[in-house]
């Protein structure tokens, strides 16, 4: 979605500029983004592949932390959304008067792929979270967000953007903060950190984590049925630092 909106300012500023004819340059740069990001799942995926035991559980934990951790700078991005079309359009606008196609082509190719790489990432840490995720939903997810940032740009989606951004940015914080936990459990697995207390509570014959409704609780936001206490802990203290950090941004923007 983030990616979407950012290409479709671009396309409407030079349309507004009268500078249509770079639109060729955009395309391509999304071309070129979609399909570096296609060699970096490859990539990904063979390198996921070649692991077992104890490194296959290092370098899991080591992937749900780096999802955990794009998907925090997409809510800090989220949170500060006042600025982004003057601030693309600026950048735009200095590439344009240089004559700098190349530039124009980088903004938009590094824009894609820095998206597409996040979301390799981020779905390869959900998959180690839970079994049941699969391309087919993968797929179906990343075309509904590109259809919902496109609706929201082109305003055939009348709803209010900051409400819409802060219901988001909740479910990504529960999000991340899943995977900060499950990455947490990797390295207690792993020896590398100390298990303090194994389970804090355990409530799997209550709602099983494995089961239909546990699954899903667990691959969203990261749901266990019987955590330790230092998943529980930096579950608890990942959401807290988030939650002061968007009240600070919310305190600023009012200032400004």
């Amino acid at each position: 979605m983030e990616a979407a909106l950012i290409i479709g300012i671009i396309l409407s500023y030079l349309a507004r500029i009268k500078q249509t004819k770079y639109n060729n340059v955009i395309y391509i740069g999304v071309a070129a983004g979609i399909i570096a990001s296609i060699i970096g799942a490859l990539i990904f995926t063979e390198i996921a592949g070649g692991f077992t035991g104890r490194a296959e559980q290092i370098f899991e934990g080591v992937t749900m932390l780096i999802g955990a951790a794009l998907l925090t700078t997409m809510i800090f991005w989220m949170m500060k959304q006042k600025h982004i079309a003057s601030e693309l359009e600026h950048k735009v606008s200095t590439e344009l008067n240089e004559a700098h196609k190349f530039g124009l082509f980088l903004l938009v190719f590094v824009a894609v792929l820095r998206e597409g790489i996040e979301t390799v990432i981020f779905l390869g840490a959900a998959s180690f979270v839970s079994t049941g995720n699969s391309l087919t939903g993968s797929l179906a997810g990343i075309a509904a967000a590109v259809l919902l940032g496109y609706a929201i740009f082109v305003g055939s989606m009348k709803i209010d953007l900051k409400k819409f951004f802060n219901i988001t940015s909740v479910l990504l914080i529960l999000f991340a903060a899943g995977l900060v936990a499950h990455g947490i459990h990797e390295f207690e697995e792993a020896g590398i950190i100390p298990i303090v207390v194994e389970h804090v509570w355990d409530i799997n014959s209550i709602l099983n984590e494995n089961g239909l409704v546990g699954s899903m609780l667990k691959g969203l936001f990261g749901y266990n049925g019987n955590p330790s206490l230092i998943e529980v802990l930096s579950y608890i203290i990942y959401v807290i630092s988030v939650l002061i950090f968007w009240k600070n941004i919310e305190r600023v923007h009012k200032v400004i």
